[in-house]
Order: C-alpha cells, then structure tokens, then sequence
C-alpha cells in the first residue's frame, strides 16, 4: 500500500529561550513501565490481524498478561486503540525505512521502551541505538533475553539519567557519530513530560546532532491531555495513565514555535487521521484521531524527505 502522507505549513515566531533542567522521567522503578507493555500488547493485536499494517513477532511475549489486561482496559475507554497504536507504529516505520534506504546509517529509539525496531527493521549498514534510563533498559534487556531467536546484538543500548544527563552525549560516548546522519525516533514520550524536558532534548537534538539528521515524535493535544474534549472515554484514558503512574504532562496544539525557539527550521506536522487515511484508506471522526499529530523535524531541510511511503504487509 502506498499513500502521499500531508504536509501541513507552517508560520514561524519570535522566541525567548528557557533553559531548564533534563527532565525526561519515564518511570523511576526498577522495571518497564506499565504503559510500556500495555503498548506491546496492543502492538501484538495489532499485528495478528489478518490486514496488519505493522508487524512485531515479538510484542506478545514481551507484553506479558499484565500488558494484556491494561491493553484490555485502554480499549474500554477507547475502542480504536489497536488501531491508533498500529497507525503510530506503521507511520514510524515507513520513516525509518525511508531513510535506511536512502543511505542513512544511525538510528536513535529515544525512551526505546519495548520497541523492536532494531531488529524488525535490521539492516547490516546500519547501527540502532536504544536510549532510555538504566531501571527500563535494563529490565528490556533481561526481557530479550528471554526470547528464543532475538539478537541482542541489534541494538547499542545506551543508558541515561535523563534529569542529569544529555543523551547526546552519551550516545556518542558509545559510539554514535554526530558527523553522520541520524534518524531520531521519540515515539510515545513527549505527552509524559514537563515542557522544560520537551525543549532540552529538542535543544539538545539541534545544536549537537547532524545538520540533516530528522527527529520524528508524536504529540496530544492540550485538550487531550487535560481530558476536556468532551468524551468520557478520553477522561478514562487520561485517568488510567494516572492509575498508572505515569500521567499525561504535557499537550500542544501548535508545536512550531517550541521547535523553533529551539533551532529547529524544518517542521512537518501530519495529524493521526490524515496518517490513518493513507495507511488504511479509512475515515471516521468518531475516532477522535484528530486530537493527536506526528510531527517531523530537523535543523535545516533535509535532503531525505519522505513524501511516499510503502507500508509491507
């Protein structure tokens, strides 16, 4: 399947820099975050249909029943969850892709949680790099090794104390080239953090990493994340992160002025709907799509834009 995915242009605006403090918290516990395998079991549905726009052979055995039961219930206040999950991860991968194929060789997961992608997406030119806080990678990495016939190898695992730490910096110390493209993916994370951390790793991203390298992230609305769009099912969902303990902190209607404050001059924003258009060819408002964006950027254009995507099945 092929689809032109929309580009949305964008104004720019005058800025006065916030310089605070890495404050990129996923959970503080010594295990993967409850969010994080509830994500791998929707993954796993997801991929088990019989039209599956993405495919991860090993999302169910890392989910687990306790990922099965919190996937059980983020589709109860949100049926089209499987859904949204399976756009947000086919959308991701059709980048990546894109990119290795035009010669790009580093790819950086940024919170990598339970993803995959350096095996699923494997090519022998190119190095995954996997960030994420010491308590998450190491318990991913005990995961993995639990599963007959993954190569642990796939990936470069990074730790990072994100409220301390660039993770720039630390990638680079475990071999990352700020000399070369990279293909950053932040899947999943931003809505969980203060504004202050959204624009440190957005700085950090701009002034240290390639001129052509792109970060790709997805976003929630500010009436999402505040649950005032008028659903009850939104009000369950923002209230069972909380359960969770890990609530949604952050939304944005219009992500142009931080990224630009912050030097990046290359913005694309796609909405979930319009992605799920091209994915899928479906439509319906009734699932709310709309609240929620991918956005693409990067220091300058870049040469490898990816305007047509072929998703494999």
């Amino acid at each position: 399947m092929a689809g032109i995915l929309t580009q949305i242009p964008h104004r720019v605006e005058d800025f006065r820099k916030n310089r605070e403090p890495w404050r990129l918290s996923m959970t503080q516990e010594k295990r993967a975050s409850l969010t994080a395998v509830m994500v791998a079991a929707l993954r796993a549905e997801a991929s088990a249909w019989p039209d599956a726009i993405c495919h991860d052979p090993w999302a169910a055995q890392l989910a687990g029943e306790e990922g099965l039961r919190y996937a059980e219930r983020s589709k109860r206040s949100f049926p089209p969850m499987a859904l949204w999950l399976a756009v947000r991860t086919a959308y991701i991968d059709a980048h990546v892709r894109h990119f290795i194929e035009h010669a790009g060789t580093q790819v950086v997961l940024l919170g990598a949680g339970l993803d995959t992608r350096a095996q699923r997406l494997a090519h022998p030119n190119v190095s995954f790099y996997e960030v994420d806080t010491p308590q998450s990678s190491q318990h991913k990495q005990t995961q993995l090794q639990r599963l007959d016939g993954y190569p642990l190898d796939a990936a470069t695992y990074v730790t990072c104390n994100f409220e301390h730490q660039d993770p720039i910096e630390r990638l680079q110390r475990a071999g990352f080239s700020t000399e070369l493209p990279a293909f950053f993916v932040w899947e999943g994370v931003t809505y969980y953090l203060t504004e202050e951390a959204v624009r440190a790793t957005v700085r950090s991203f701009a002034e240290q990493a390639h001129p052509q390298s792109l970060l790709l992230f997805d976003i929630f609305s500010k009436r999402f994340v505040r649950a005032d769009t008028g659903q009850q099912g939104d009000r369950e969902s923002v209230q069972m992160v909380e359960d969770m303990g890990e609530p949604f902190r952050w939304g944005t209607n219009d992500p142009l002025p931080l990224l630009f404050e912050e030097g990046l001059r290359y913005v694309d924003i796609t909405r979930f709907d319009e992605a799920c258009l091209a994915l899928t060819g479906s439509y319906e408002r009734e699932r709310m799509f709309r609240f929620q964006s991918f956005v693409l950027c990067a220091k300058q254009v870049p040469s490898i834009l990816p305007p047509l995507h072929s998703v494999q099945k």
